[in-house]
């Protein structure tokens, strides 16, 4: 399906309209490129989106890149230039696009249970299922990519409630204990973590499978009750709100329907993010969640988002990502989320960024003249 059959088009720019494009360093980028390809060819080609750009199209500027490893910023962007033509992700409501930004929580745990430490991370339990048209049932909205099988037929997975109560218990399923239900359920929400353990080890976990239920937004019911004014919503906003309310804490996290399983990984370079959606290492400020049922995985967006500057050290965002990973909150042809890392550090920079910007696709040539 082309774009301007949809409610976005590409609207095809040189590369001296991305402002900031000049100044941008997107060397880190080919590492990422190169595990890109080596995915692609050795495991699977990633699903094609609503876009229309596929796999396929991505090779040309993949194979380009195999062994090399520019120089110099200049270099890097020479590259792309000379492989990809530039298009502007327009809606066409006329709406600016909008970003957020996501990290890799620290956690500390045990690997045992006790008094301090209460609350699980969970494996993947063996009676969830994957749903698609050919199993999921008629009565489910189509949202959900998971059920529970049963001896009866399939039926919806038990929610955050159910499973915080003690669904899962005694399976066996257990990664690991934290202390903090409230650290789990953020954990939940960026998709992966790092937890640490009182002899100094170090274990990675990222996302297995979800519960099937929607994502609900915490801020947003703390926003709609009065608690939190929307101005000043922020993770840590939302965390500060929990902690200073905690005879009320599973409430709003129940709201939450969403559960997600998690499993083990490799921690690798520390200098790098988990393994995400796309199956390679995410890269601290230059990887982008993207909405999957529209764009595919791998391909290079440039984001200007003027007002955001807390990334960049006062300077307006203006860098080239690739798509690696999404996210049930992530929405939308021009809606983007950003890695900003690993730990506490990473947590406050992702934790306020809430800001409008500009999409820009790049399109190996070949591909790029399907659209104009």
């Amino acid at each position: 399906m082309r774009p301007d059959s949809m409610d976005f088009v590409f609207r095809p720019v040189g590369f001296d309209a991305l402002p900031g494009w000049t100044e941008d360093d997107p060397t880190a980028l080919f590492a990422a490129l190169h595990a890109c390809r080596e995915h692609i060819l050795n495991v699977k080609p990633y699903r094609t989106g609503e876009s229309g750009l596929s796999s396929e199209d991505l090779m040309p500027l993949l194979d380009a890149a195999e062994n090399l490893h520019p120089a110099t910023a200049a270099d890097a962007r020479a590259f792309f230039e000379a492989e990809c033509r530039a298009f502007r992700v327009e809606l066409k409501d006329g709406a600016r696009g909008f970003v957020t930004a996501f990290y890799e929580p620290d956690v500390e745990v045990s690997a045992e249970p006790g008094e301090t430490y209460r609350y699980p991370f969970y494996r993947r339990p063996d009676d969830l299922i994957d749903l698609d048209d050919t199993n999921r049932p008629a009565d489910f909205d189509k949202s959900y990519a998971f059920g529970r099988k049963t001896g009866s037929g399939i039926t919806a997975y038990p929610d955050r409630r159910a499973i915080d109560q003690g669904f899962l218990e005694g399976r066996g399923l257990e990664i690991a204990w934290a202390k903090s239900k409230v650290d789990v359920f953020f954990a939940h929400v960026q998709g992966a973590a790092r937890l640490r353990f009182a002899d100094g080890s170090l274990k990675r976990i990222t996302f297995a499978a979800k519960a099937g239920h929607p994502f609900s937004a915490i801020g947003r019911l703390l926003v709609d009750r009065g608690e939190i004014p929307m101005a000043e919503i922020s993770m840590q906003t939302i965390r500060a709100w929990l902690a200073a309310h905690p005879d009320e804490v599973d409430e709003p996290l129940w709201q939450n329907r969403s559960y997600i399983f998690f499993r083990e990984v490799e921690v690798g370079d520390r200098r790098l993010g988990p393994v995400a959606a796309a199956k390679v290492p995410l890269i601290p400020g230059r990887s982008l969640a993207v909405d999957r049922l529209i764009h595919s995985f791998g391909y290079p967006f440039f984001i200007h988002a003027p007002g955001l500057t807390r990334l960049d050290q006062g300077r307006p965002f203006a860098r080239l990502m690739l798509a690696l990973e999404t996210g049930s909150a992530i929405v939308g042809p021009a809606r983007g989320d950003i890695f900003t890392g690993s730990g506490d550090e990473a947590g406050e920079l992702a934790g306020a960024v809430r800001d409008a910007a500009d999409f820009y696709i790049l399109v190996p040539k070949q591909a790029a003249s399907r659209f104009g």
